[in-house]
């Protein structure tokens, strides 16, 4: 059996888990979410935690235990506390500026660049150079960071554009002449 299947998932207060024949949902404070089971994995629910195992003895079962208790897991964590990534803006005159849903961005071009953020997406600029993306679907979260990323990822020369709070990005050297 898988190892990271073995762990149990303990259900913290304020937060109701289904399980239904097909999808297993969780609601919490932050939200709902809602993952499609598989068939090869069972989920049982005793007291306050939440059990995974495989059906079979097959690998591809065994794999798929450890996923699904792994998704499972951050839904719980996503609906309970939420996740944030956040991204600094490096450069002269770059800034963000957060309205309602949608995020502006002055990043060097000859306009300003606007994105719409999805729905249970919250986007906050605490400084012009700073921004940070909270959500209860981890994988949602960092899809969006990511997209904000790449409208001008950092280049590697000076190291302007958009980057991760945690990255660093190592600088190549100048050509010499």
């Amino acid at each position: 059996m898988s190892r990271v299947a073995k762990a149990a998932i303990a259900i913290p207060q304020g937060v109701e888990v289904v399980i239904g024949q097909e999808q297993i949902s969780v609601k919490g404070a932050l939200g709902a979410l809602a993952l499609a089971l598989n068939p090869r994995v069972k989920v049982v629910q005793e007291g306050g935690k939440l059990t995974f195992a495989p059906t079979d003895s097959s690998r591809e079962a065994d794999a798929l235990s450890g996923t699904v208790r792994q998704l499972v897991n951050n839904m719980v964590i996503g609906v309970s506390k939420g996740f944030e990534r956040k991204l600094t803006l490096v450069g002269v005159g770059y800034k963000a500026a957060a309205q309602g849903n949608k995020l502006n961005l002055n990043i060097g071009f000859s306009h300003p660049v606007e994105m719409v953020m999805p729905e249970g997406i919250k986007v906050e600029t605490p400084s012009p150079t700073e921004i940070v993306i909270k959500g209860a679907d981890r994988q949602r979260v960092g899809q969006v960071a990511a997209e904000v990323r790449a409208v001008r990822p950092p280049e590697p020369y000076k190291g302007k554009g958009i980057r991760y709070a945690d990255e660093t990005v190592v600088l190549k050297e100048t050509k010499k002449k």
